[in-house]
């Protein structure tokens, strides 16, 4: 560069397009990694977030949402799952790196009835994230001042713990943590 400055001194388009070319803006590539974990503290809970396992879509009619994903869409599709004890059906839209939770409500009382009662068309409802020890990650969550929905982790759909973690707590978003 500077055997260039100096034998183009008089030459200022010429400089002038350099530094130009110089100061451009150039796009800046983000590498994404995975954090390296740092040694436990002493009492700490040692949990981590794993992969996204779902994301869930209330829907006002489960077996037209069923035939869109596999008959529309081509993807695998589950058979309907009822689960009293979370108050809906659930049919899985795989996805091969994930998964759609569709969910339907289960009875009156279902927390989806009211989700579909302000959304008619269905919607996002939740994401779901795996952890490896979900026993450690509700204690330090607690710890946190995270709320949950309940008080302990309930088997949910995949036959694993899960626990629902509060929307206000998420950023506006419900999260459900399943045991990996």
């Amino acid at each position: 560069l500077m055997n260039l400055l100096q034998t183009n001194t008089n030459n200022r388009f010429h400089l002038s397009g350099l530094f130009s070319r110089l100061q451009a803006p150039v796009p800046t590539v983000r590498a994404f990694s995975t954090p390296q974990s740092s040694p436990p503290v002493a009492g700490a809970a040692v949990w981590a977030l794993g992969r996204l396992n779902h994301v869930a879509v209330a829907v006002p009619d489960l077996e037209k949402a069923r035939a869109f994903y596999r008959d529309v869409l081509g993807a695998r599709v589950s058979e309907v799952s009822p689960l009293p004890e979370h108050g809906v059906s659930v049919v899985f839209v795989d996805l091969g790196n994930t998964k759609l939770e569709l969910l339907h409500p289960l009875g009156k009382d279902s927390p989806i009835a009211g989700f579909l009662q302000k959304n008619k068309a269905g919607g996002m409802h939740h994401v779901c994230i795996e952890v490896d020890d979900i026993s450690a990650a509700v204690m330090d969550l607690k710890e946190k001042k995270i709320r949950s929905l309940s008080d302990e982790a309930k088997i949910g759909a995949h036959g694993k713990p899960v626990i629902f973690l509060h929307p206000k707590d998420c950023g506006g978003v419900l999260v459900e943590l399943e045991q990996a």
